[in-house]
């Protein structure tokens, strides 16, 4: 019987585990989907590389909203069971709280092997992935929209008219043009032939024009993908062995690296919160309510919120390097596991209390009843 019902419990589980998961992660991803919708309708990028990017930033997403769906699918699940009085079937079948414990355990234990995977290796390569292919994007989308007399302002101060230098603006006309790219500084370009610019000084007032064979112009695509230079070394790109190595070079050679450090818990911290949100969510979840599945969700969004404002605040204290990065990224961890075991504990005493009670006005229905056959029988 036990193992019947541990499967029954794990699909309860699995359902609302699917739906939570793709509620939470459309709703992190509204923001980014008007953006990539943006660039197919007035840019003209292929559907299939908005697809592409799309992949990369999943990782990043998924990461948070594997435990996030799994709170939620443990609590709707539980509290279904309650609700429709399954779980007093349950109880009274002889089958304890810490019985029903073992297929919540293998999903929780599955999850945050999800989420390290996530953590340890999908996510930094994503980020990797996702900064290349806004610079091929970038370049792509340079050398498209640069066209014969047409005006270009894709690139900040520059309009081919070039007026990078406030005191001076220069019109370039040119018989051709080719972009030259370079992926490893992340510029291109502009190479113009056979052409002259036309120069007005606002400073002397006067005009000239300068002839040229060629002349290059170069457009830094590090600008259009908002900052690249100082996302090169980006912890969040790292893999867990590249950190150690960073945090040990850093070190060695006494340079700051705390970024890396929180990076560095964090990669644990997160899949981790996969088993306290299951310790809390069971004892949660197996009140007795009607609305199990509205309670679940307001539940679910309650506890979500409150861990990660901890994990906000304990963050920005270790890198502000007022408590250390295991203190900081570990806290919300340490306090839900520490409300999660005192509710556990007291719902399954609770239980145990039940059944006793139940068990002691059992026996005592026994012995009135054995009682009043026993006098029946004595009688004349």
């Amino acid at each position: 019987m036990g193992k019947i019902v541990h499967r029954y419990v794990f699909r309860e589980i699995l359902v609302p585990f699917l739906f939570g998961l793709s509620l939470f992660t459309f709703t992190l991803l509204i923001a980014r989907l008007l953006k990539l919708i943006e660039l197919v309708v007035t840019r003209g990028v292929p559907v299939l590389n908005i697809l592409k990017l799309l992949s990369y930033i999943m990782p990043a997403f998924l990461e948070v909203t594997v435990p996030m769906a799994m709170l939620l699918a443990i609590l709707v699940a539980f509290g279904r069971l309650s609700a429709d009085s399954e779980m007093v079937a349950l109880r009274s079948s002889g089958l304890s709280l810490y019985q029903l414990i073992a297929p919540v355990a293998i999903f929780a234990l599955l999850a945050t092997a999800a989420t390290a995977a996530l953590s340890l290796w999908a996510r930094p390569w994503g980020n990797r992935a996702l900064k290349t292919a806004l610079f091929d994007l970038a370049r792509a989308r340079a050398s498209a929209g640069i066209k014969e007399q047409i005006f270009n302002d894709d690139f900040p101060g520059l309009v081919i008219y070039d007026e990078r230098d406030s005191t001076q603006h220069n019109t370039i006309f040119a018989r051709e043009g080719a972009m030259v790219s370079n992926p490893a500084t992340q510029a291109v370009t502009l190479r113009l032939r056979d052409g002259f610019i036309h120069t007005t000084d606002g400073r002397a007032g006067t005009e000239y024009q300068t002839h040229f064979q060629f002349y290059d112009v170069n457009l830094d695509l590090r600008q259009m993908i908002e900052g690249a230079r100082q996302r090169e070394r980006d912890p969040k790109e790292l893999t867990l062995a590249q950190l150690g190595r960073s945090i040990v070079a850093k070190r060695a050679a006494e340079l700051p690296f705390i970024p890396e450090l929180v990076e560095y818990h964090r990669k644990f911290s997160i899949p981790f919160a996969c088993i306290v949100f299951a310790l809390v969510a069971v004892p949660l979840g197996v009140q007795p309510v009607r609305a199990a599945r509205s309670r679940g969700f307001t539940l679910s969004l309650v506890m979500i919120f409150a861990y990660y404002v901890l994990l906000s605040f304990g963050q920005a204290l270790a890198e502000q390097a007022l408590v250390s990065a295991a203190v900081g990224l570990w806290l919300p961890n340490a306090v839900f596991a520490a409300l999660g075991a005192y509710l556990f504990e007291r719902a399954a005493r609770e239980r145990t209390l039940d059944q006793l009670e139940r068990l002691q006005s059992g026996l005592a229905a026994l012995r009135d009843w054995l009682l009043g056959r026993l006098g029946a029988e004595a009688a004349p």
